[in-house]
């Protein structure tokens, strides 16, 4: 495995740019032509968060690894969608990150929170220690559904960004759970600084003035992740259009999944090649300098992306969206009912107003953090994991 992951990390090819084509170029929902907006183009990809190996980080557990070189790639990935959710949530999609240039601070925060230590809310500490719960050991592969299911449970610590996190099992997405789960009617930030008070007290306890109703959001900002399986040891061509328009959505996180052995977090398309962010790089952790600021350069990916056929994508993958309003939601669900109507377009999920009879469980699609039923059937959906062991060498 070492052999593998050096032999990946020092031959490392020569990225081309992109090719003169008049395809549109889509990343997570923005277009853009090659001819006139390469500039943009590249810096759309640089200012997304990239999240790589590192080595020489505070052990995991305090006597676990320093590094997750091997075996990290797919909770790095579980990462990059997730802080791009925080970043649409906290900076706004045209946000930019220039080089150089002093940066607000709710980008810090957001950087913060996946440092490399055990007390940011998605490290790769958290994460590895949290997926022990999901039956995963520290250092073993995850598959895009672990990944997503711990980042779930992670959420709910997270009161700065107060998100509602959904993750549709079964290739279904139930609009009723969504609104359920979205209109909770909490403190946008610090739920738990909020006192417990009687539900009839109007916007729970805070008096009706003005400026309470921005903090009293009727609507939680939602992650939706939506696992698949898109083939059996390929993917089918029938769904490749449906996933080409994944990122033509407004609302779009992108894709994280990639090749057996290798993930990837796939922001865009164009023509019939995905664009990624690569984590198989190995870096040194960052520290914060002497004045107390995080040297933030190697968390932006400088050089043009790289780039696959959509063919070899392997077919377990996770779908990722954002929608920070109601009227967000409401758009996704129209947009998804067209897409069903592609001629030579599979869908890859269904979109229903009701739970199908088939769940028995109502809270299925809504699991708790600390449920048993959760491990049960997230190992039952994640047996896309068996196909990416990593092999010792």
């Amino acid at each position: 495995l070492f052999l593998a992951t050096l032999t990946y990390d020092t031959l490392r090819f020569e990225y081309e740019d992109f090719p003169e084509t008049k395809e549109p170029v889509w990343i997570l929902g923005r277009k853009y032509s090659v001819f006139t907006e390469k500039e943009e183009i590249l810096l759309d990809v640089t200012s997304r968060l990239w999240f790589t190996y590192r080595k020489n980080f505070p052990a995991i557990g305090g006597t676990g690894p320093t590094s997750d070189t091997g075996w990290g790639c797919m909770l790095r990935c579980g990462q990059m969608i997730f802080a791009q959710a925080l970043v649409c949530r906290h900076l706004g999609r045209d946000w930019r990150w220039i080089k150089g240039k002093r940066q607000m601070d709710n980008y810090f925060n957001v950087l913060n929170a996946f440092i490399d230590k055990k007390d940011s809310y998605y490290s790769i500490h958290q994460i590895a220690q949290m997926g022990v719960g999901e039956g995963k050991s520290i250092g073993q592969w995850y598959g895009p559904n672990t990944v997503a299911q711990v980042l779930k449970k992670l959420a709910t610590f997270d009161t700065w960004s107060s998100l509602a996190v959904h993750i549709a099992m079964d290739n279904t997405v139930v609009m009723e759970e969504i609104r359920r789960l979205c209109q909770s009617n909490l403190p946008c930030a610090g739920a738990a600084a909020c006192p417990a008070v009687e539900s009839d007290v109007p916007y729970n306890g805070y008096p009706e003035e003005a400026g309470v109703r921005d903090r009293l959001s009727q609507w939680k900002p939602l992650v939706l992740l939506i696992p698949l399986r898109l083939g059996l040891t390929e993917i089918n061509e029938a769904y490749i259009e449906t996933l080409k328009h994944c990122f033509m959505m407004p609302q779009s996180l992108g894709v994280i999944g990639g090749k057996p052995n290798s993930a990837h977090y796939f922001i865009g398309h164009v023509g019939e090649e995905l664009i990624y962010l690569d984590p198989h790089t190995t870096q040194p952790a960052v520290e914060p300098n002497d004045s107390g600021c995080l040297p933030d350069e190697s968390f932006h990916c400088q050089h043009p992306p790289c780039r696959m056929n959509i063919a070899e994508l392997d077919p377990s993958i996770a779908v990722g969206f954002f929608c920070n309003t109601e009227e967000d939601f409401n758009d996704w669900c129209q947009q998804i009912k067209k897409l069903s109507l592609l001629r030579g377009a599979l869908p890859m999920f269904e979109l229903v107003e009701r739970q199908p009879s088939h769940f028995s469980n109502p809270d299925v699609l809504n699991l708790t953090p600390d449920s048993s039923d959760a491990d049960r059937l997230e190992r039952f959906f994640d047996s896309e994991d068996e196909d990416f062991e990593i092999l010792s060498l």
